[in-house]
């Protein structure tokens, strides 16, 4: 089982950053891929950014390259994302979630954090 809470969302303007927490605890976390996941009022929950715990290989969506970085703490058991040049395109709330492999497919993620809300405003 693993637990995920994430932090650190807010209402910030265009060009603005904002960095996310995602703290997980349970048995055996750092076996697991932690990905972030975004869901706008009236759309699908979209794949953000993933890294894998072991080794820290890193993916991003096409349209966070060069803006997100994700990274991990292993002494905190965390991985944040930080979200530089920020647009209003992505306000949404952020999810981090965990799985045994990597996937962009929000449905093969086992364990999910209850969301932090993001917003920029332009």
């Amino acid at each position: 089982q693993l637990q995920l809470v994430e932090s650190g969302g807010g209402l910030v303007q265009a060009g603005d950053s904002l960095r996310l927490s995602c703290a997980a605890s349970g048995r055996a976390s750092s076996s697991y891929v932690i990905a972030w996941f975004r869901q706008a009022p009236g759309t699908e929950r979209e794949f953000v950014s993933a890294i894998a715990w072991s080794g820290g290989s890193t993916y991003y969506a096409d349209s966070v390259k060069g803006r997100f970085t994700i990274s991990r703490d292993n002494a905190k058991n965390t991985v944040y994302l930080q979200m530089d040049r920020l647009k209003p395109e992505d306000t949404a709330v952020y999810y981090c979630a965990g799985q045994k492999t990597l996937s962009i497919n929000a449905d093969l993620y086992d364990y999910w954090g209850q969301g932090t809300q993001v917003t920029v405003s332009s």
